[in-house]
Formats: C-alpha cells, structure tokens, sequence
C-alpha cells in the first residue's frame, strides 16, 4: 500500500504508532517499524538523556525508519529537540504546543516534522512553518484531545492543506483505515492497539483494562481546566470528575493525577492511575502482535476500498 504517507518516510505501510508517554519505548517503537510501520518514541515529560538512550536502544533493534515523539510542552523540549538531531532521528510529530522555534534546525538536518493538530487552523499554521506532514487527530482519541470528531476534522484538514494529512483517533482496524483514506487521509495513527499489544511493556493491568473495556468504558477529564485528557473510567477518574463538577481549583485536580500515568503504566495501578486509552478500546478484544495488527490492518482496508468484503 503506497500514498504520500510512505514515500515521505520509507516506510512499506501508511500507518503510525502514537507517541503515547511512558507507552511508547525502543521495544514498541521497533516492533511497529520491523512491521512495516512507522514506530515513535515518546519523549512525553522524560529528560532528554532518556530520549536518547531510547533511541539508541531502538537503533540496536531496527533498522528501519522510526521517530520520536515530542511534548513541547516538556520542560526539556528544547534538548530533546537537539537530541533528535545529534541522534540522526529522521522523524519528528509534535504534540501540546507549536514548532516552529525548531523547524530551522530540523530541516537542516533533513528531519521530516509531523505536528499533531486538533483544529483547521493549527493546521494551516504547521503548513505555513514548514511541516512535511499533519496529523489531524480527532477527539475519539486517548490522552490530550480537541473538540472535534475524526470523520469531521480529517476531511476538513485535508481541504484546508496542501501537505499529506494522517488520520487518528478512533482507528484501530482495516474499516477505520478505509474511512480515514475515503476522508482524504494518506495514512493512519494508532495507538490504544498498539498500547495493548504483545510487544508494549504496559503493566498486565493497563493491557486488560484496555482489552475488557466496553464501548461506553472512556472518560475525559479536565475539560475545566482547559488540558481535556480522555481515560478508561476508574476510582481515580470517578473522584476527579466529581471534584471537577464540584468547581475544585485547578492544584487540587493537578494533585489528583500527579504521577498517575506511570503508576497505571509501571505499577498496574488500574484503580488510581491514569488509563489513557481512545473510545476504540472498545473493539480490542486480545493482545496482537504489532505485526497481526498492521498487516490486518491494511490487508481488510485493502479490500475494502476495492469493493471486497473484508470476510471474504
């Protein structure tokens, strides 16, 4: 399956994995990448000597394209974005933020920039600075999202840019990649599947979560704060909404889910810590290898878009 997407990044499928913080490690990055797809390193809040040990790491085990993943939100975004360059990485996405104070430097060093983008202006602004790509990431999301569905945001994106567009949230089969790609997409992002595959080192509580959730099972929370965050329901998230309902200040919530992703994701804290995961969690039944996923993927998205049931 050749688009833009591949010939952009040298890679044999249009599909990503999502730069999931604390998810998204060497092991998960180069299973996606020895797949076919693009695997991503997630800097998320980690120092950027972490970063560039991962990197390292995932170099011992691919040797095909990968990328990292960049929170410029991160106190050390600035270092982790030389790290990207020091390190030869090829492939940048960027999340909680814009940017463009390092888009000089990666593109001198021939780095392909991805931003993830939750609006139609976002997108044009990413264009304008110089992005390769966009990633128009759609509410239905886990973690950090925006206000607008998949299906309304992607094709409005693709109307409103130039460059490739990758579709993302809520896709995590074949029939979630024939949409996205009748939308105007030339690739795809995943990542509540790839979180709950063999090779993601997620604690067993974190990967059953996900596989026994149920469509109605997703929450988002800190829509009063401003940094809305979708989360498989739990003690944690039940206590936080209702604080959040109650009007509590913004510490008393941040104090709440200090810490609560590592203690889900390290610890298998499935009652206190943070399940980030999209509503597609719904539909993920078993623990696949990222190779089972990526191939399915495309081969069910290929018969589709020819007319083929994908039983068939």
């Amino acid at each position: 399956m050749k688009t833009e997407i591949t010939e952009l990044l040298g890679i044999e499928y249009p599909v990503i994995q999502g730069g999931m913080a604390w998810v998204a490690e060497c092991h998960l990055a180069a299973a996606v990448s020895n797949a076919g797809g693009l695997g991503l390193i997630a800097a998320g809040g980690a120092p950027a000597e972490w970063v560039r040990e991962q990197i390292r790491e995932t170099k011992k085990l691919t040797d095909k394209p990968f990328g990292v993943n960049i929170m410029l939100m991160n106190p050390e975004s600035e270092k982790v974005a030389k790290v990207i360059v020091e390190e030869g990485v090829k492939v940048v996405t960027t999340g909680a933020g814009s940017p463009e104070k390092y888009m000089a430097d990666w593109k001198a060093a021939g780095v392909k920039v991805i931003p993830v983008v939750a609006s139609v202006a976002l997108a044009k602004r990413m264009e304008r600075c110089g992005a390769d790509a966009v990633v128009a990431e759609g509410c239905e999301a886990g973690g950090h999202i925006g206000e607008l569905t998949t299906m309304v945001l992607v094709p409005q994106v693709v109307d409103a840019v130039k460059i490739p567009v990758i579709a993302a949230g809520g896709i995590a089969d074949g029939r979630g990649m024939a949409a996205a790609f009748m939308l105007g997409a030339k690739g795809i992002q995943m990542g509540t599947v790839f979180a709950a595959s063999k090779e993601s080192v997620i604690h067993e509580n974190y990967k059953n979560s996900i596989i026994k959730a149920k469509d109605i099972d997703s929450r988002v929370t800190g829509r009063s704060t401003g940094h809305p965050i979708r989360v498989l329901r739990n003690d944690m998230v039940r206590r936080y909404l209702e604080l959040e309902k109650a009007g509590a200040p913004f510490e008393e919530l941040e104090q709440l889910t200090l810490g609560s992703l590592r203690k889900a994701v390290q610890e298998g804290d499935a009652k206190n810590g943070s399940l980030m995961a999209g509503q597609i969690a719904g539909m993920i039944k078993e623990e696949r290898s990222c190779e089972d996923i990526i191939k399915t993927t495309v081969v069910d998205a290929g018969k589709l878009m020819n007319g083929v049931n994908a039983d068939e």
